[in-house]
């Protein structure tokens, strides 16, 4: 009987390939290249090995899908620079870190640290969405959230329930993020603004929904914005509709952590503050193109009110006023 995990899977960027290949010490040295080096064993018959890794980066982010199709070994030691939140897609995996061993499956995700080694014995039938995100980056986000200096080290809990709460949130973010990729909407090309949104986004849904040694501070420095706060933030965001800021460009600007930003935003405008962004850029675009004298293109309004895809643009734009941007007078 064939179960759901032995069922085949779909094999993501795949226009994006890394390698493929059925020799182990080209696998091992071209995936080193990509993420990080390391040892890897086949265990028991080799015959069924074929590597497929593909992989999209952006600044501070990869997402990488990769299958061995053999039971392997893999030692990366620590991996230094960077956190590895693995997302099975199927079969299974096991994983010792910080002297811990568990199972990865389509249910259980795990998360790999920087600063301790790992030991990974992937069975011949799992492939998994690798989401690695730079160290530098996740302390940053940090910081902005906490507004404060880090204690040390961020390590999380290595095990992450991927079917209930938070860590469901996590699986359902990165999955969307995969996809976005296969659309064609994220890193391709040049990085553009939602790019790096994207990249802030998903080191913000690991702080805040992954627990970790520093979850309490991140609990103790939700104190409430004042009205003073949110006026600063509109100010910012309605003098810097042309840039691509971010949402630690906001809460700076403040002079708050992220967290407290967003639910003052949440309270007082009763929208987060890329929401707020977003619509103060579509009301000026509106207004450019409503101007009865010399109006602008609809991508010259676009792209003066800090919107790089005029696709999303046009779409944004109909559901706020009903109708296409070229169909504005």
């Amino acid at each position: 009987m064939v179960t759901p995990e032995a069922l085949p899977t779909k094999e993501y960027f795949a226009q994006h390939p890394v390698v493929r290949t059925r020799d182990m010490d080209e696998a091992r040295h071209i995936v080193s290249r990509k993420l990080c080096d390391h040892k890897l064993e086949v265990v028991g018959r080799q015959s069924g090995l074929f590597v497929r890794h593909n992989a999209v980066t952006g600044r501070s982010v990869s997402v990488n899908y990769l299958r061995y199709g053999a039971d392997v070994t893999v030692d990366p030691g620590q991996l230094g620079s960077f956190y590895l939140f693995q997302v099975p897609l199927s079969g299974c995996a096991t994983i010792r870190h910080r002297g811990e061993e568990m199972t990865a499956t389509t249910q259980v995700g795990a998360i790999v640290n920087p600063d301790r080694g790992a030991l990974l014995h992937w069975r011949r039938d799992c492939s998994k969405l690798l989401l690695q995100v730079d160290r530098s980056q996740l302390e940053a986000v940090a910081r902005s959230i906490t507004g404060a200096p880090l204690p040390g080290p961020i390590r999380f809990q290595m095990q992450v329930d991927l079917t209930n709460g938070p860590g469901r949130q996590l699986r359902r973010l990165v999955m969307a993020c995969a996809q976005a990729i296969e659309n064609g909407d994220l890193f391709l090309g040049e990085l553009a603004a939602r790019d790096l949104k994207a990249e802030e986004d998903l080191a913000h849904a690991l702080l805040t929904l992954q627990p970790s040694n520093i979850s309490h501070i991140i609990e103790r420095s939700d104190r409430r914005a004042t009205p003073r706060e949110i006026r600063i933030s509109l100010e910012y965001i309605h003098a810097n509709l042309g840039e691509p800021i971010t949402l630690a460009d906001i809460a700076h600007a403040a002079r708050m952590n992220v967290r407290t930003l967003q639910k003052g935003f949440k309270r007082i405008c009763g929208q987060s503050p890329m929401q707020v962004l977003r619509n103060a850029r579509l009301d000026t675009a509106h207004y450019m193109l409503a101007a009865r004298r010399d109006p602008p293109s609809v991508s010259e309004a676009a792209y003066s009110c800090g919107f790089s895809h005029l696709g999303r643009f046009s779409y944004y734009y109909k559901e706020r006023f009903g109708h296409l941007p070229s169909d504005t007078h």
